[in-house]
This record gives C-alpha cells, sequence and structure tokens, in this order.
C-alpha cells in the first residue's frame, strides 16, 4: 500500500466519525434470531422439491400450465381455437392459418429452418413464394408449459403470442378490427363465440380470438411416448441402445439433461450457447432484444419432445438432423466453431462420442416421439377458405436415424428371498432389471464392464468382500458413467468405481439416497454425484483423482456427508445449491480444494442455505487444479481449504484447517467470478455465515500467482467484504481484511470496519 502511516490513521478517525451520520446500505443489524442457525429453518427451494417428493423415479409431474385467470379452459372454447387455428381468415389476405407455419403432420411446426409468411404458397418446406422470417417457427408441441414464448421470450403466454402472427406485418399481416369484421360476418362464428364466451354474438372480439386459440393450443400435449411408459415402469418400453442413449443424455458427459430437464425435456431460462448465424444474414441477439445487452444471443431453450420430428434445428433452422446438432455441442458449442459470444453458459463445454454412442442418444432422443394427442384437420371452417392438407412429415432426421443394433441376450437369475446374486461374467444390469422394490442385488468379486441403469424404486446394491477383495466397475476410460439413474430408497455399497470418462456413480430426482463404503478412482467430472435429490448420505467413501469434485451434492435437500476420504482431487466435497447439508468428520488433503460450498446462477436450486461444515480435517490442500476449462471449479486456486461462495447460513466450526497455502477459509460472492457487472438469476451475495472454533494454522504461507495478482496475500482467514450479517468468532494468525466482525461488534463498527477497507482496498 503506497499511503504512509499517517495517512491510514488520518482515514481510519475520520471514516468512524462519518459512520454515525452515513449509515451502510443494506448492512443491517442482525437479529436475535440470526446469531443461532437452525437448519430446520432454512428456506426451501419449493418449485424444485415439490417436484422431487411428487416424482416417482422418472416419472415426474409436468408443471402447472401458464393460464390466464379469465380464460378457462371449455370445450366450446377449444373448439372454436380449433377452427380459429385452421382458418386463413386470421390472415390479412385470407391464405395464411396458424397451421401454415405449425402443421400438426410437420410436429407442429413446418420443418423449415427459417419459416415463410405472408405472400407464399404451399405448406412446409415446400412453401415458397413469400416473406421470409428470420427464425424458425418453434414447436406448439407442449407449449403449454413453456415460461414465455417465441425463440426470445417476448411473449408472456399463449394468449400474447397468438396476437403477435396474427397482426406481424411479415407474417399474416391481418388488422385486428378487420378480423373482427370478417368474423362477424360469419354466422357461424358469431354462434360458436357466443357459445365460447359471454356476450352472446357480441363477443367476437380480437382478444376472445387470441383467448380460443390459446386453448386449443393448450390441448397439444405430448405425454405417453415410449420415454414416458419407460418412466411409469415398462422396462421393456426402451432398447438396451435407447436407454443406453437416455443414460448418455444424463450423463455429465453430454450435460443434456442439465437444461433439457424431465419431463418437459425443456426449461424456463434462456441459454447462450453460440448457435452460428447464416450467412448473410445479421446478427440476431434473441433473448437481448428484448431484456438487453446481458442477454445478447440467448434464446430459449425448446422442448426436445416430438424433436425427431420437427428438423431443421436451432432458432434459425441452421443444423438439418441431430447428428449435426451432437456435433455441435461436443466441439464446444459456438467456441468450437469459432462463434465465441460473451456470457456463454458455463454448461457448453466440448466431449467426445464414439459412432455407437451418437447413435444411441439419437436413438433415445427418438423415443420422445408422440402423436397421440395430435388433433385432426378439419375438413373445412366456417370461412369457406381452404385449410391446410394433411402432409407426410419432412423432418430430413426421420431419414437420418439408422436402424438400431440387435438386443443381446439376457441373464436370467435366480431370487433367493429377496437376494439376486450375480457372479463374476454376468450382467449386474440383468439382475437390477429383475429387481423388485425390497430387493438386494448382491454382487460377488470381480470386475464388471458395465454402465448401470438404476431407474426402480427401494434396491440395493450390496458388493460381497472376499479375502479383500470386492465388485469393481471399470469403465476401461470409454464408458461414461459408472451407474446412472432415478431411484429412491436407493443403496450401493462396498463397490470399487474407476476408470470412467464422464462420472461415477450419479443419482437424480431421487429421495432417500445412500451411498456408503465406495472406492472411486479416475470416474471424470465427479465420483459420487446425487443431484435433485432430496434426503442424501454419503458415508465412509474414498474418492481420487476426478477432475472436478470427489463428492458433489448438488440442486439438493437433507443431506450427510460424513467420515469421508478425499484426495488427489480439483475439489474434495462441494455442495452446491442445496439446502441443509451436514459436512462432518471427513479428510481432505492435496486437492485443490478441500471443500466448497457454493450457491451458482442458472441452476434449477436457486438457493444454498443451511450448510454446517464441522468437525472435519482440511489441510494441504495444493494440488494444481486441473479441473475442465470453462467450468467454474477451474478457477479456484490451489492451496485453498474451504470456500464459500454466495451461500448463505453456513456454519463452519470444529474443523482442523492447516497447511493450505492459499487461504484457510475464504467467504467471496458470486462477483470474484462473473464480475461485478454480471446479471444472476440467484442472490449472488453470502449472508448470515458464522466462522467459528476452528483449529486455523499454517495457511496463506504461498498463495497461488492468480491471488496474489489481485493484490491478495495468503491469509488463514479470507472475506470479500460482501454479504450481511457475517460472523468471525474465530482466532487466527492472519486475515484479510485484519479486523473480521464478530458477534459481539456493535453496528456502528461494522460500518466502519466495511467502509474503512473497502476504501483501503481501492488505493
Amino acid at each position: 500500500m503506497k499511503n504512509n502511516f499517517g495517512t491510514v490513521v488520518s482515514l481510519i478517525i475520520l471514516f468512524f466519525l462519518s459512520l454515525i451520520y452515513l449509515p451502510l446500505p443494506g448492512l443491517e443489524k442482525p437479529s436475535d434470531s440470526s446469531l443461532e442457525f437452525s437448519m430446520n429453518d432454512a428456506p426451501q427451494d419449493i418449485g424444485l422439491f415439490a417436484i422431487v417428493q411428487e416424482s416417482r423415479n422418472l416419472d415426474r409431474p409436468f408443471p402447472e400450465m401458464v393460464m390466464r385467470e379469465d380464460n378457462p379452459q371449455s370445450r366450446a372454447k377449444v373448439e372454436l381455437g380449433r377452427l380459429l387455428y385452421f382458418d386463413p381468415i386470421l390472415s390479412g389476405a385470407n391464405d395464411i392459418s396458424c397451421a401454415h407455419c405449425h402443421h400438426p403432420d410437420l410436429g407442429f411446426s413446418d420443418n423449415r429452418g427459417q419459416s415463410m409468411g405472408k405472400g407464399g404458397e404451399g405448406v412446409g418446406r415446400g412453401r415458397t413464394g413469400g416473406s421470409v422470417i428470420r427464425r424458425g417457427s418453434p414447436t406448439i408441441w407442449n407449449a403449454a408449459f413453456n415460461h414465455r414464448q417465441f425463440w426470445d421470450g417476448r411473449a408472456v403466454d399463449l394468449e400474447d403470442q397468438a396476437g403477435n402472427p396474427i397482426q406481424d406485418k411479415s407474417e399474416m399481416a391481418q388488422d385486428a378490427d378487420e378480423l373482427v369484421n370478417e368474423l362477424k360476418a360469419v354466422p357461424e362464428y358469431r354462434q360458436l363465440f357466443g357459445r365460447a364466451f359471454p356476450g352472446g354474438e357480441d363477443a367476437v372480439t380480437f382478444q376472445n380470438v387470441t383467448y380460443a386459440v390459446a386453448a386449443f393450443e393448450r390441448t397439444i400435449i405430448s405425454n405417453n411416448s415410449r420415454f414416458d411408459r419407460y418412466a411409469r415402469g415398462d422396462r421393456t418400453a426402451l432398447s438396451d441402445a435407447e436407454r443406453s442413449g437416455l443414460n448418455l443424455f444424463r450423463s455429465l458427459k453430454t450435460r443434456c439433461f442439465e437444461c433439457h430437464n424431465i419431463p418437459t425435456f425443456a426449461n424456463p431460462d434462456f441459454k447462450i450457447i453460440g448457435v452460428p448465424g447464416l450467412e448473410g444474414q445479421p446478427p440476431d441477439l434473441g433473448r437481448g432484444e428484448v431484456e438487453g445487452e446481458n442477454y445478447n444471443h440467448a434464446f430459449k431453450v425448446p422442448t426436445l419432445r416430438n424433436v425427431a420430428l420437427t428438423a431443421p434445428y436451432m432458432h434459425n433452422g441452421i443444423f438439418s438432423t441431430l447428428e449435426e446438432v451432437i456435433d455441435f455441442y461436443s466441439g464446444g458449442g459456438g467456441p468450437g466453431q469459432g462463434n465465441d459470444v460473451p456470457n456463454m453458459d458455463d454448461k457448453i463445454r466440448s466431449f467426445t462420442l464414439t459412432p455407437t454412442e451418437r447413435s444411441n442418444l439419437i436413438a433415445f432422443l427418438h423415443t420422445l416421439t408422440d402423436e397421440s394427442a395430435k388433433p385432426q384437420i378439419p375438413e373445412a371452417v366456417p370461412s369457406g377458405y381452404e385449410v391446410v392438407k394433411p402432409l407426410e412429415n419432412q423432418s430430413p432426421e426421420l431419414a437420418a436415424f439408422l436402424d438400431q443394433p440387435a438386443e443381446r441376450p439376457k441373464t436370467h437369475f435366480e431370487k433367493t428371498g429377496n437376494v439376486i446374486t450375480v457372479n463374476e461374467g454376468q450382467y449386474i444390469q440383468d439382475a437390477i432389471d429383475m429387481a423388485e422394490p425390497g430387493d438386494t442385488v448382491l454382487v460377488m468379486p470381480g470386475t464388471y464392464h458395465e454402465t448401470l441403469t438404476v431407474d426402480i424404486s427401494g434396491l440395493t446394491l450390496l458388493g460381497a468382500e472376499e479375502n479383500g477383495r470386492r465388485p469393481v466397475l471399470d469403465g476401461q476410460h470409454v464408458l461414461s458413467d459408472g451407474m446412472v439413474g432415478s431411484g429412491s430408497d436407493v443403496e450401493i455399497r462396498s463397490f470399487a468405481v474407476r476408470n470412467y470418462t464422464a462420472n461415477g456413480l450419479m443419482l437424480n430426482g431421487g429421495r432417500n439416497v445412500v451411498f456408503r463404503d465406495l472406492y472411486l478412482y479416475d470416474t471424470g467430472l465427479y465420483g459420487v454425484y446425487p443431484i435433485e435429490c432430496i434426503g442424501v448420505t454419503v458415508e465412509r467413501c474414498e474418492v481420487t483423482k476426478i477432475r472436478d469434485a470427489g463428492i458433489y451434492v448438488g440442486q439438493s435437500r437433507d443431506i450427510v456427508v460424513r467420515d469421508n476420504v478425499a484426495y488427489g482431487n480439483v475439489a474434495g466435497i462441494e455442495i452446491e445449491n442445496s439446502v441443509n447439508a451436514l459436512v462432518e468428520n471427513n479428510e481432505t488433503y492435496n486437492n485443490t480444494a478441500g471443500i466448497l460450498v457454493f450457491l451458482l446462477p442458472n441452476n434449477p436450486s436457486k438457493i444454498s442455505v443451511g450448510c454446517r461444515v464441522v468437525n472435519n480435517r482440511i489441510y494441504d490442500n495444493n494440488h494444481e487444479n486441473f479441473g475442465d476449462e470453462g467450468a467454474i471449479v477451474s478457477l479456484v486456486p490451489p492451496g485453498t481449504g474451504l470456500l464459500i461462495m454466495a451461500a448463505d447460513e453456513v456454519e463452519v466450526t470444529g474443523n482442523e484447517i492447516t497447511g493450505n497455502h492459499t487461504t484457510g477459509i475464504g467467504l467471496v460472492s458470486l462477483d470474484i467470478v462473473f464480475g461485478a457487472d454480471a446479471v444472476y438469476d440467484v442472490d449472488p451475495l453470502p449472508d448470515r455465515n458464522w466462522i467459528h472454533g476452528n483449529v486455523m494454522e499454517n495457511n496463506g504461507s504461498n498463495p497461488d500467482p492468480s491471488v496474489v495478482e489481485l493484490g491478495l496475500d495468503g491469509v488463514d482467514l479470507l472475506w470479500d467484504l460482501s454479504g450481511s450479517e457475517n460472523r468471525w468468532d474465530q482466532e487466527a494468525a492472519s486475515k484479510l481484511p485484519p479486523l473480521l466482525p464478530a458477534t459481539d461488534w456493535p453496528d456502528i463498527a461494522r460500518r466502519a470496519n466495511w467502509r474503512l477497507w473497502k476504501v483501503l482496498s481501492s488505493l
């Protein structure tokens, strides 16, 4: 620091005097209740956890439809909406209906990369001669569940959406008042409106046109595909190849499921993935045109239901087949094609698929096809104008997809009571497929080269130990995951898992899942990986050589991570966007970071609250960071003991935190990663955290160069001054800033300390 001692002293005096008159915004005095943390009182992320609670493994409840209170569904309204949907009277020239761009036989799209508006002839890919729209027509299948409508989300619901293309000069080019006059001139429409809405024949209004069309579109629901039958428990509904594709879809190798969530296979968020623009076309800023430059090039995450019917793909139709889409993602999205736009989604990373894996993933996507609720095209409409004709689907994806390979023979097992025994040389998966709730699959020692799929509940996977040997799941650096599933009341115990490329053991959307007495080595991004679960126990596991987090629990609630050993990983243990977690009696050493408690943006759970980190040994976490480029964890500096980022109500006590070269305990906001100008869908500040009663020795002795470049020293305790009501009742040899607010500090001292170090750090 360049200032001399006298200047610093003067600043201190001035700040303390001025604080009487200048209260610090947002830094409020803690209430008495904030001095004690209760995990039982922590807020819940109701939406996500309600879905998990109501789920039956993969059979998950659909969200409520986006509805207007003044537009309830009725049979009369739906029938009116169906006729209007197919009637060209809605267009200015009486030549285009909604169905011209959203044809039921074309996946309720038009099989064109860019749709065609007024002046065109024909339907679908054969439509010519009209004005070309800059984007493709999104499917209407399950649009009732969309958080917002259009690729850029400019419409809040289906009613809002319906009015846009009708009046758009380049699409249907109809005047609202003129349309009403035309409809009133048709006696049958006057009667139909009178039945569907109050007001009799005077109910013919433009608003009621949009309300009727929206009511009809809410009946276009796809929820009975072969995947849905599998999710409801029909294990024969998917072939081996399709189920392998489902596993890849859920795998961190591809990360498909993180944006295309089950059951809608969509997402309410808008993502920036770097889709290339069309040659000769001006840049399309997508959501940025609605919400501002932070959302430039962001587009709605579309549903994948009936995706095989709706090629070409992306908002501008730049990819003709699903294989091209997968190649785009596997190459790292836009940056892999030289289109590196700002604010890229952090989940877009390159990956490698074998030809078989690519084929299996596409095979699974084809199982999402379900047209059982497709409505009939009316033979005629009240206006008398010509209605679109039935068509053969023109999606090139259907022609591009190859037949599936033959199924392998299955092993039949004899069950003893509720135990199914698997010997080396047999397939564990065949025993799982035979199991019923309450069964135990007992696996004898040996090496098994499989990816296990666990989509049933009430199952125990138990490894038998004989003469120091146990069963080993070995991916041979070829298979992506050791286990993938969505079962509840599942325990996996006494296995070794090694040499997978994406992930060790993953369970998603389950309740009461237990990982116990496991050894995991070199399993890709994560070792133990429960996500979006309620009731998680990870006990007595040893995890090493993982390039993200050895033990990761994310988007989950009611968690115990106890008596584990994690070493040689990027992060030993990570609790992310979760509620009510107890992390105790673990040993983490020789990782880049020992323990992480994070709240990150753009995830299903928007909170991280109520984690207790108690009685752990966190030492010598100085391993080089070998995380994947672009991953948040790749930014964590080596030498980090415990890092809390943006999480709330974390209690850290009774831990031995020693020998971590950069910092023992760090408490920071999201801005340290994303920058002060970033826009978040979560609270970026860490609030009401309590650090007390830990043993802190020899931390910060040799800080990572990335920290030194920021002008920071290595310390036992590090705080970036963000958040409110954080308390440090903790002795330590070194702190940054040197004075950290404790529980007994008066409000004026908190404000003074904050202002002082904010100014001094900027000098």
